[in-house]
């Protein structure tokens, strides 16, 4: 993952920090010292570093500091608020017009993900109710116009395409085709190249005079490093682009890009992409990103996955029967298959506090006892499921040789099941599952259950 290196790196210096007690100016600079390699072999713009250094230092030193009860904690504090600072304060807005359509214009190199990001950034704003339009302005490379196509469809979103003709022309039928059928936005998915050249720039300008686009949003692969930074810069100097989206961030890179394109484009990251599927996409914020980069996690990203995942009316329902008769493994299931949709176990066991220190091994592990768990429980009959306690030895013979598992397996299950039961009425029943202590209670079983389910990761120490 983006930062773990990094992570790891400020974690080591922080500790040093909280263990000495008091701090001398000679220690902070020792630290910042090691804290400047860390964000060099991150690939932060040198530039970038010396001015974070400077600022970092010159708070840090500073007497409310040093003769404070707690200087590890403060240092780590406004490293974190110039962490912040860095990449923007708050999440950036698109610019929305007063009177629709809206025009994105999305351009950047090939390769660099861009078309099915076009796809991403359109179910984005489907599940916020507009009605986005794809426009298919690459007419150059192999099956572009099918892919935006393919990417449309799984986001349920309308595409436009006239084939392999001028994109200036495409462009402009395209505008008239979305106010003519009520589209409110128009995303268009111009063609890249393998570098910045001339003719590339030329076509964009035109488009762009042609669209008049209220938002240019500049595709950029966080696996280039930083040459993201100079792709970006280039890309502005000549077209004039508005904002970021910057992708492949669920990667090994190093994240470097992250922190160095607002400071030297003077360009916001609006958006990143943490995986290939089109809803591993999310709005870009400063203070959440740099909460994950110190290692304390991103518990509101969570909480909005949770809750654009759970139905509300849904959640209510299972709460009511939890309630009346109790939380069974059809429960159980049906909660599994909810956790599936929020992703992988490794992109939310990173945004959980902590869990930076779990290992691709354990990670890995805890994936497939997911899957073990899912297979035994399927293959219980309904009796079973509703009415755990009834599963006797030759029962639990039975679903083990059905889900290919050992008797141990089941035995273990059941187990944590019980438990989660009891946890889940320490809470008042259906109080984990909706309601005011949502937030809170989603947390705790998360933690506990690395997942909300037995079968995930252990609790972390």
């Amino acid at each position: 993952m983006a930062f773990e290196g990094l992570s790891e790196k400020l974690g080591a210096v922080f500790k040093k920090l909280r263990s000495r007690g008091k701090l001398s100016e000679s220690d902070v600079k020792e630290a910042m010292r090691e804290v400047r390699m860390a964000l060099l072999e991150a690939d932060v713009s040198y530039k970038v570093v010396k001015e974070f250094i400077a600022n970092v230092t010159e708070r840090a030193v500073g007497e409310e500091v040093l003769k404070s009860l707690t200087p590890g904690q403060q240092v780590i504090k406004i490293v974190n608020d110039e962490l912040i600072k860095l990449m923007g304060e708050a999440n950036s807005k698109i610019n929305f017009p007063n009177k629709p359509p809206c025009i994105i214009m999305m351009c950047g190199l090939q390769g660099s993900g861009k078309t099915t990001h076009a796809a991403k950034l359109a179910k984005h704003f489907k599940a916020q109710g507009h009605r986005p339009l794809l426009v298919a302005c690459d007419v150059y490379r192999p099956a572009a116009i099918e892919q935006l196509k393919i990417v449309g469809g799984k986001a349920e979103v309308a595409v436009f395409e006239m084939g392999q003709i001028d994109p200036r022309k495409i462009a402009t039928e395209a505008i008239k085709h979305a106010k003519d059928y009520g589209n409110d936005i128009v995303i268009l998915d111009t063609a890249g190249r393998l570098h910045i050249d001339e003719e590339l720039m030329n076509e964009l300008k035109d488009i762009k005079k042609i669209a008049e686009p209220h938002e240019i949003m500049l595709v950029v692969d966080a696996m280039i490093g930083q040459d993201a930074v100079k792709v970006a810069s280039s890309f502005d100097e000549a077209l004039g682009i508005d904002s970021v989206i910057l992708t492949k961030l669920d990667s090994d890179t190093r994240g470097g890009a992250a922190l160095s394109v607002l400071s030297v484009t003077g360009k916001p990251i609006k958006f990143v992409g943490m995986g290939e599927k089109l809803d591993e996409f999310e709005p870009f914020h400063p203070e959440r990103m740099a909460s994950r980069i110190l290692g304390m996690g991103d518990m509101l990203t969570l909480i909005e996955k949770a809750q654009q995942t759970v139905d509300e009316k849904e959640a209510e329902k299972l709460a009511r029967k939890v309630k009346d008769k109790g939380f069974d493994l059809n429960d159980l299931l049906d909660q599994m298959k909810s956790i599936h949709k929020m992703g992988s176990m490794r992109s939310i066991m990173r945004l959980i506090p902590g869990a930076a220190k779990i290992t691709d091994e354990q990670l890995e592990q805890s994936e497939i006892q997911l899957k073990k768990t899912e297979a035994i429980i399927n293959s219980m009959t309904k009796a079973e499921r509703e009415k755990p306690q009834i599963i006797d030895p030759k029962r639990k013979r039975r679903i083990a040789a059905g889900s290919g598992t050992q008797v141990s397996d089941i035995n273990n299950l059941l187990k944590q099941f019980e438990q989660m039961q009891k946890m889940m009425k320490s809470f008042g029943l259906g109080g984990a599952l909706h309601g005011k202590k949502a937030r809170r209670n989603r947390a705790a079983l998360l933690k506990e259950f690395g997942g909300g389910m037995p079968g995930g990761m252990p609790p972390q120490e």
